[in-house]
């Protein structure tokens, strides 16, 4: 099955928590203007929740991600109260 590059690099929010090697979760992604859902895998389990980065294409809407924080949030945090 083709690889869909669209999706690399792009983030999403786990409607289905990965359970590592053990299985997959879901994950919903921003793509294409609107929200897909794919199959999810990764090394490690994440919970339900987790925002993730969608790190490869495994073709047939199944994706491999890692747990993502964006580092232009904590540019954003408390760092106003500083002064």
């Amino acid at each position: 099955m083709a690889q869909d590059d669209a999706v690399i690099g792009c983030t999403g929010v786990l409607l289905l928590g990965t359970r590592g090697t053990a299985g997959p979760g879901e994950v919903l992604v921003s793509v294409r203007g609107g929200s897909e859902a794919f199959v999810a895998w990764s090394a490690e389990p994440l919970p339900v929740g987790a925002t993730v980065l969608v790190v490869e294409s495994r073709g047939a809407r199944q994706v491999d991600v890692i747990e993502w924080a964006d580092p232009l949030e904590a540019l954003t945090g408390d760092a106003g109260d500083a002064g």
